[in-house]
């Protein structure tokens, strides 16, 4: 009798787990650079918002946003995005102090992918 329900208790722990890992979220976005183009460096900050899709069926859950300089800053859609829907990722560039051409990369953590997603914003400042 122990055997029986042991046997079938470990057939349903099976299932629910085969279950749970075929729902995953899939992250993706149509537009991955943007390009400012030239920016004035007097004109103050300028911002460009990435539209992130979740083509997964499980929801997708952005844990970390990270810029690579102090010059960008990212603000990200905290709540889970559901499958078929989108989230937003807002990158923000001070061009103070930099003359000249960038490129800047943002590395986007989800279970969405292994690793991360990257986004890259460019362009060239120009003294006023």
């Amino acid at each position: 009798m122990k055997r029986i329900i042991f046997v079938f208790v470990a057939i349903l722990l099976s299932i629910g787990a085969i279950a749970a890992q075929g729902k995953q979220a899939v992250i993706s976005a149509k537009e991955t650079t943007f390009d400012f183009g030239t920016i004035k460096e007097g004109d103050g900050k300028v911002s460009h918002t990435f539209v992130i899709d979740n083509t997964g069926d499980g929801p997708l859950v952005l844990t970390r946003v990270i810029a690579s300089c102090g010059c960008t800053t990212p603000e990200w859609t905290k709540e889970p995005v559901a499958p078929g829907k989108s989230g937003d990722v807002k990158i923000t560039y001070n061009p103070a102090g930099r003359p000249g051409a960038f490129v800047k990369t943002i590395s986007i953590y989800s279970n969405g992918k292994k690793g991360s997603y990257i986004l890259t914003i460019k362009g060239k400042v120009v003294c006023d």
